[in-house]
C-alpha cells in the first residue's frame, strides 16, 4: 500500500496546539524556529562537505545530514550557483529541523552528475505532529534522466511543523545533483487547478522523455496517458469529464496507430488485436468525448487501448460508464483508468499473456477510480472528505459478473497493487480518508 502522511485516529488532531510537538532531537532548544518564509529556498551555496561519509553541514536554512552525499561545486555538478547536493548509491539529504509553518508543496532541481546514468529518488516527510520518528513517502518516486536541471513538484498538503528528507533509492554507481529545494508555507495561496486532465495528481510520475519507455507521458487535449512502450498499453489514462464534453458527434470507430510516439518505438495497429479473443478495450471511453468529431476520434487511439476480455469491456465496463455519465450535467467527474498484471482470459479461452506477436500485454486486471464533484471551479480545493469516490478493480476474465459494483475496492488497494499514487494532489488528510473507503452509494 501507499502509506500516506498524517494517519491519525482523527481529524480533531490537527488541530491540537503545535507547542505540545516540541521536539528533544533537534539541534537546539529553538532549532525547530528555522527562518522559512512563505516561499524560501535553500540553494546550498553556504556549507562545505567533500566526502561522502554521513555527517551534518550547516546551510542558510539549518543543519541537514548528508548521508553519501558531498556538495558538489565541479563542472560536472549542474547547478545553479556555485555548488549542489550529489547523491551516490542509496545516499540520503535530510532536514535536521522543522519547518514551523508547514508546507504546501515542496518544489526540487534534479539532474544526473556530469554524464552519468539516469537515478530514481523519493521525497519523504516527518510530521511534527505524530511524535514519532517515521518518514513516509510524498508522492511517486522521480526519475532523473536529463543533464539539465529540471523542477520536480511536490503536492504535501501539512498543516503543523514538518520535516524532509530525500533518498536516492536507484543505488548504483550513477550519481544525482540535487538544488533549490523550495518549500511553500501551508495555507499559502496556490494557482486555480480546474478542469485539469492531471489535477489529481500523476499517478506513477511519468514523464515525457524517451529514456522513461514504460512510464511516458502522453498528453492530449481529450485525456492524459501514462503509455508503456513495453506492454504496447497504458499503463494508466487520466481524464477531466463534464457537460461539455458531451455533444451529438457520433462514433468514429477509426482505430489507428498513435503517430505521436516518439520515433522508432512500435505503434500498435489497429488490427492487433485480431483473432486474439480480446476487445480493443477503450481506457477513456469514446461516449465521454462526443462535443466535436476530433474529440471522439482520439479516443480510437491504440494509445487509449488495453486487451479487455469482451464480457468485461462490454458488460460491467460498459454498465459503469454508463453509470458515470449520469452525474452529468449538475456535476464533474475526473477518471484515472488503467490495467496491470500479465495474464487475461478471452473468447478464445485460456490464459493469454501477450498478442501481436508478443508487442502488447495482456493485462491481468483492469481498474478504475472516479471522483464525483459539483460543478464549479478550483477543483482540487473543492473535493473533501464527503467527496464521492468509486474505485473498482476487474479481473481481466471473460466469465465475470456483469455487475460493476460487485468488483468495488478502495484506492489504496488499487495503490498496492499497482504502485501508484492516485490522488496525490489531494490535501493529506483528505487522502486518507477518501482512499480507505470503499463506495457504497447508488449503482445506478
Amino acid at each position: 500500500m501507499n502509506r500516506k502522511l498524517l494517519r491519525y485516529s482523527t481529524s480533531l488532531l490537527l488541530l491540537l496546539p503545535c507547542m505540545a510537538f516540541y521536539p528533544t532531537s533537534v539541534d537546539s532548544p529553538l532549532a525547530w524556529l528555522a527562518p522559512f518564509a512563505a516561499n524560501t529556498q535553500e540553494a546550498f551555496e553556504t556549507g562545505t562537505k567533500a566526502t561522502y561519509p554521513t555527517d551534518s553541514v550547516a546551510l542558510s536554512s539549518g543543519t541537514w545530514v548528508l548521508n553519501d552525499g558531498v556538495l558538489g561545486n565541479t563542472a560536472a555538478d549542474h547547478k545553479n550557483g556555485n555548488q549542489a547536493v550529489r547523491l551516490q548509491q542509496n545516499g540520503k539529504l535530510t532536514m535536521s529541523f522543522f519547518l514551523p509553518a508547514g508546507a504546501g508543496t515542496v518544489t526540487v532541481q534534479h539532474a544526473v552528475y556530469g554524464t552519468d546514468a539516469s537515478s530514481s529518488w523519493e521525497l519523504y516527510a516527518q510530521p511534527q505532529a505524530c511524535n514519532c520518528t517515521k518518514w513516509t513517502k510524498v508522492g511517486a518516486t522521480v526519475l532523473t534522466t536529463s543533464a539539465t536541471l529540471q523542477a520536480a513538484a511536490f503536492t504535501v498538503n501539512i498543516p503543523g511543523p514538518v520535516k524532509f528528507e530525500i533518498r536516492k533509492v536507484s543505488g548504483g554507481a550513477a550519481q544525482l545533483n540535487l538544488d533549490d529545494f523550495t518549500v511553500t508555507e501551508y495555507g499559502t495561496t496556490q494557482p486555480s487547478i480546474d478542469n485539469d486532465h492531471l489535477a489529481l495528481g500523476n499517478p506513477s510520475g511519468a514523464v515525457a522523455d524517451v529514456s522513461s519507455p514504460n512510464n511516458y507521458l502522453l498528453p492530449k487535449p481529450q485525456f492524459t496517458i501514462g503509455y508503456n512502450r513495453d506492454q504496447g498499453k497504458p499503463n494508466w489514462v487520466s481524464w477531466h469529464l463534464d457537460a461539455a464534453d458531451t455533444g451529438s458527434a457520433g462514433r468514429q470507430d477509426d482505430f489507428r496507430n498513435d503517430t505521436a510516439l516518439p520515433a522508432g518505438w512500435y505503434q500498435v495497429q489497429s488490427t492487433s488485436y485480431s483473432g486474439s479473443g480480446f476487445d480493443r478495450g477503450h481506457n477513456c471511453p469514446s461516449a465521454d468525448r462526443t462535443a466535436t468529431r476530433e474529440d471522439n476520434s482520439a479516443t480510437f487511439l491504440m494509445t487509449n487501448m488495453m486487451p479487455q476480455a469482451p464480457n468485461n469491456n462490454q458488460q460491467a465496463w460498459a454498465s459503469l460508464e454508463n453509470y458515470t455519465r449520469t452525474f452529468l450535467p449538475n456535476n464533474e467527474v475526473y477518471v484515472i483508468c488503467g490495467s496491470y498484471g500479465v495474464g487475461g482470459t478471452g473468447s478464445n479461452g485460456g490464459v493469454t499473456n501477450t498478442i501481436d506477436q508478443g508487442r502488447v500485454t495482456v493485462p491481468a486486471y483492469c481498474w478504475k477510480v472516479i471522483v464525483v464533484l459539483p460543478v464549479g471551479n478550483n477543483d482540487v480545493s473543492r473535493i473533501n472528505a464527503s467527496t464521492r469516490v468509486i474505485a473498482i478493480n476487474t479481473p481481466n476474465q471473460q466469465g465475470i459478473s456483469t455487475d460493476w459494483s460487485t468488483f468495488r475496492t478502495s484506492v489504496d488497494a488499487i495503490e498496492a497493487a499497482t504502485g501508484y499514487d492516485i490522488l496525490s494532489n489531494l490535501p493529506v488528510a483528505v487522502q486518507d480518508v477518501l482512499e480507505a473507503q470503499v463506495d457504497n452509494g447508488p449503482t445506478q
